[in-house]
C-alpha cells in the first residue's frame, strides 16, 4: 500500500493547523469589519494625505482586533458551539485546537492590535478598538448572549465600532459623521441576526440561548425586524443630508434600504423559512453595498 512521503504529510498537517487558527478569527465576519472600518477611513477628512503604509497598518490592526475578538468568542462559546449544527465544525468543538492555546492566541492578537494601533496611528483609534473588543467579548459574549433576548440589540454595538475606529485613525477624534456610521450598523444588526435566528431557531433552543425567536416567538420577532428596518432607512440617508456623502449615495441608500424594508415585509407574510434566508443573504449584501456607495459617491 502506497503512503504519502513523511515531508508531504508534515506539510499537510501544518497547512491544516494554520487553517484551523485562521478559522478561529471568523474571517467572514472579519471581512465585513475591515471593509466598514476602511470605509470610515476613506470618508474621513484628511484620508488622501495619510501615508499608504499607515493606512495598511490601521486596516491590519482592525483585522487582527476583530479576529482576536472572534477567537475569544469561540473559546468562551465552545460548549454551546458543540451542540449547534451551524457551529459544530468549528476548531474548538472539533478538538482541533486546545482551549488554552486558543485563548492565548486571542489575547496576544488583541493586545498586539491595540498597541500597534496606538503607537503607529493614534491612541483614540486604539482606545475605540480596545473598547469594541471588550464590548464584544465581555458585554456581549460573556454577559448578554446567554441571559437576555436583547443580546443582539445591545451586543450588536460591538460590530458597529469599526467605522468609528477608521474615522479616528485618520482624524484622531470621534465626529458626528462616525457616530452616524456607527448607528447604521447598530440598527442593521438586529434584523440581520434575527433573520438568521428564524431559520436557526432549533440550534438556539438546543444551546439554550434566549434569542428573540426562542423567547418571544417568530411573529413578534418579525414585527421587530420590520421596525428596525424602518428606523434604519432615514439613518442611512443622513450622510448625504449632512454633506459628507454625495447625492448618488443618498439615492442608492434609499433604494437599498427600501428593499431591506420590503424583505422584512416578505418575512412577515411568509410562514416558511425561505424569505428569512433570502433576507439574511440580502442583509450582508446590503451593508457591503451601502458602504461601497458611501466610498464611491463623495460629497
Amino acid at each position: 500500500m502506497n503512503s504519502l512521503p513523511h515531508d508531504t504529510m508534515k506539510t499537510s498537517e501544518t497547512e491544516s493547523r494554520v487553517q484551523d487558527y485562521v478559522a478561529l478569527l471568523k474571517p467572514k465576519v472579519m471581512s465585513l469589519v475591515v471593509f466598514t472600518g476602511f470605509a470610515g477611513m476613506w470618508v474621513a477628512p484628511g484620508f488622501s494625505g495619510m501615508h499608504p503604509f499607515l493606512v495598511a497598518v490601521a486596516v491590519l490592526c482592525l483585522a487582527l482586533g476583530a479576529g482576536a475578538a472572534g477567537a475569544t468568542n469561540m473559546w468562551y462559546d465552545r460548549d454551546i458551539d458543540a451542540v449547534m449544527k451551524r457551529t459544530a465544525d468549528r476548531p474548538l468543538p472539533m478538538g482541533l485546537i486546545r482551549p488554552d492555546d486558543a485563548l492565548t492566541y486571542a489575547i496576544v492578537l488583541s493586545v498586539l492590535s491595540v498597541l500597534t494601533m496606538g503607537f503607529a496611528i493614534n491612541w483614540t483609534a486604539a482606545g475605540i478598538l480596545a473598547f469594541a473588543n471588550f464590548f464584544y467579548v465581555v458585554i456581549y459574549t460573556m454577559w448578554l448572549k446567554r441571559r437576555t433576548p436583547q443580546n443582539i440589540v445591545i451586543g450588536g454595538a460591538a460590530g458597529a465600532f469599526p467605522p468609528m475606529v477608521g474615522w479616528a485613525a485618520v482624524t484622531g477624534n470621534i465626529g458626528i459623521e462616525s457616530v452616524i456610521l456607527f448607528a447604521i450598523i447598530f440598527f442593521w444588526t438586529p434584523p440581520h441576526f434575527w433573520a438568521l435566528s428564524l431559520f436557526a431557531n432549533e440550534d438556539y433552543k438546543r444551546a439554550n440561548i434566549p434569542m428573540m425567536t426562542v423567547v418571544a416567538g417568530a411573529k413578534k420577532t418579525k414585527v421587530q425586524m420590520l421596525v428596525y428596518t424602518l428606523i434604519l432607512l432615514p439613518i442611512t440617508v443622513l450622510p448625504a443630508v449632512m454633506g459628507f456623502a454625495g447625492t448618488g449615495y443618498g439615492i442608492t441608500a434609499a433604494i437599498l434600504s427600501l428593499f431591506f424594508v420590503f424583505t422584512a415585509v416578505r418575512v412577515m407574510m411568509d410562514d416558511s423559512l425561505k424569505s428569512a434566508k433570502l433576507m439574511f443573504g440580502y442583509s450582508v449584501f446590503y451593508l457591503f453595498a451601502l458602504f461601497l456607495a458611501l466610498m464611491i459617491s463623495p460629497a
